[in-house]
C-alpha cells in the first residue's frame, strides 16, 4: 500500500471549513495557482487530497502549484 492511498480525500465543504475561504475565493486560487488543484474521485466527483490542504495551510500566501511534486 503506498502513501498516497492514506491520504484521506477532502470533499468541498471540508476545505472551505477547513481554510476559511469562500467558494469564489477557493476556485480563483486554483486557477492562479495559489492553492492545489483537485483530483477525480468518481466520474462526476472530485476532491482534495488531505496532505495538499494541509501544506498550503502551513504558508497560504506564499504557496505555490509549482512548489509541489506532481502525484
Amino acid at each position: 500500500m503506498n502513501a498516497q492511498s492514506l491520504d484521506p480525500i477532502l470533499r468541498l465543504n471540508t476545505v472551505l471549513d477547513r481554510t476559511g475561504l469562500s467558494r469564489a475565493t477557493l476556485y480563483r486560487k486554483i486557477r492562479a495557482g495559489t492553492f492545489p488543484k483537485q483530483i477525480r474521485i468518481a466520474t462526476s466527483g472530485k476532491g482534495w487530497q488531505e496532505s495538499a490542504v494541509q501544506d498550503w495551510q502551513r504558508n497560504p500566501m506564499f504557496w505555490s502549484a509549482n512548489d509541489t511534486s506532481p502525484s
